[in-house]
């Protein structure tokens, strides 16, 4: 008889656990899907996620905040999208987006054939031949319209100060075309240049080829964004608050046809932010749980920085947040930022670690302004940004999809975050 339930119990718990995975599976999938436009700013595709989010939460069972109508805190800002043609031809050959070549995430528009100058390097970082080309250049539009750089034998501080100083002053005047054999990675501009930039791979550029371009930039001013937010009330009244937080936004588009799909970041951090609502909603603490699912993230941490600014709860009540992201890996383990400012929390989890053994490491990391914890650290609000570590790479990029997501410790690290998290 003995046997008999034990048996049972682990085939219910290996039920359970099924489930859970195929719920996060099931989030994960339709959150990078095509159908939510890479949660960018093309189309509204963050809005369409927000709206899932809306009836995730819903389904859950999560409250509004004491006060709010919403689960959505609305805010304004200023993106570049790219929402039509992207287009490169090298002679005749047209180049694939995302892969071939990617546009700077400030990227004015270009519709035309280049008339280019190829400068060197010497020429990049001597400001007085560089301030000669370009003021030549702009007296000669008819027969100069663009310039192209090679930053492949570039690396540290001059590579820093080609993307940071030299290629800003050069997409004001003229289109720039960058060869590189750095890896792709996209981001969220806010600050439109006046003329294209375009990256692409060394062994895709020709010499002295015929290049035409067709890349349509759009700047949105007072684009509206939201924050999706729920909370699980504690078993008796209290002010005291836990924050469990994700940003939900990824990069959206690039051109028609491309997108980002951001499975790992951050559609696999959003399955755990609702994996943990789902079991708060039906074991609530002695502290109310608050559930944020951020906008805004990959555009500067606006979201967060927007919520703490206005917050709908006051922050010396927030007895610890805790901030998830890249939860679709974990072969190699957990790094945990904030470890270095918060040790006792860090030995915490070491030590649940250590008894459990959930994930191969707890690595510490000191404090980073590289997600939306931060403006909460800056407040003085104890946070915790935790990430998973694996041979799963893609970041930023096109091959971040579902099918590259393994899930190997998502159900441990939920786990530990519930113990963790009962310890507070």
């Amino acid at each position: 008889m003995h046997k008999i339930v034990v048996f049972l119990c682990i085939l219910f718990i290996g039920n359970c656990v099924t489930a859970q995975l195929d719920e996060a599976r099931r989030i994960t999938k339709k959150l990078c899907s095509n159908e939510l436009l890479g949660r960018g700013y093309v189309q509204k595709g963050d809005s369409v996620a927000a709206r899932f989010l809306e009836e995730e939460f819903t389904k859950i069972g999560l409250q509004y905040i004491k006060g709010k109508t919403s689960y959505f805190q609305s805010f304004a800002h200023n993106v570049v999208t790219f929402p039509g043609e992207m287009k490169v031809m090298m002679n005749q050959n047209q180049l694939t987006p995302g892969i071939d070549f990617m546009v700077d995430p400030n990227s004015g528009s270009s519709n035309e054939t280049w008339k280019y100058l190829k400068l060197t390097n010497e020429d990049l970082f001597n400001e007085d031949i560089l301030s000669r080309y370009i003021s030549s250049i702009t007296k000669d539009q008819q027969n100069i319209n663009s310039c192209i750089i090679d930053i492949r034998n570039l690396n540290g501080d001059s590579l820093k100060k080609i993307h940071r100083d030299i290629l800003p002053g050069l997409a004001q005047q003229l289109h720039v075309m960058v060869i590189t054999d750095e890896k792709f990675t996209f981001s969220v501009g806010n600050e439109p240049y006046s003329y294209s930039v375009i990256f692409i791979k060394g062994e895709k550029f020709v010499e002295k080829a015929v290049i035409s371009t067709h890349i349509q930039s759009r700047f949105k001013e007072n684009y509206l964004s939201s924050n999706v937010v729920g909370m699980v009330p504690a078993i008796k009244k209290t002010k005291k608050t836990i924050v469990l937080s994700a940003h939900y936004d990824h990069l959206g588009k690039m051109g028609n046809e491309t997108y980002f799909p951001g499975a790992n970041d951050n559609a696999s951090g959003v399955a755990m932010l609702l994996e943990l609502a789902r079991y708060y909603a039906k074991h609530p603490t002695k502290y109310n749980i608050v559930f944020i699912a951020f906008a805004g993230e990959e555009a500067g941490l606006i979201g967060s920085n927007y919520f703490v600014q206005y917050p709908w709860l006051e922050l010396n009540n927030i007895h610890f947040l805790v901030n998830v992201d890249i939860m679709g890996s974990g072969e190699e383990g957990i790094t945990v930022v904030n470890a270095t400012k918060h040790p006792t929390q860090f030995q915490q989890l070491l030590d649940l670690n250590a008894k459990e053994n959930y994930v191969p490491l707890v690595k510490s990391r000191g404090p980073a302004a590289n997600s939306d914890h931060y403006w909460f650290s800056e407040r003085g609000v104890p946070a915790f940004f935790i990430y998973t570590m694996g041979p799963n790479k893609n970041y930023h990029d096109v091959f971040d999809t579902y099918e590259n997501l393994s899930f190997s410790k998502f159900i441990p690290i939920s786990e530990l975050l519930k113990k963790f998290i009962s310890g507070l």
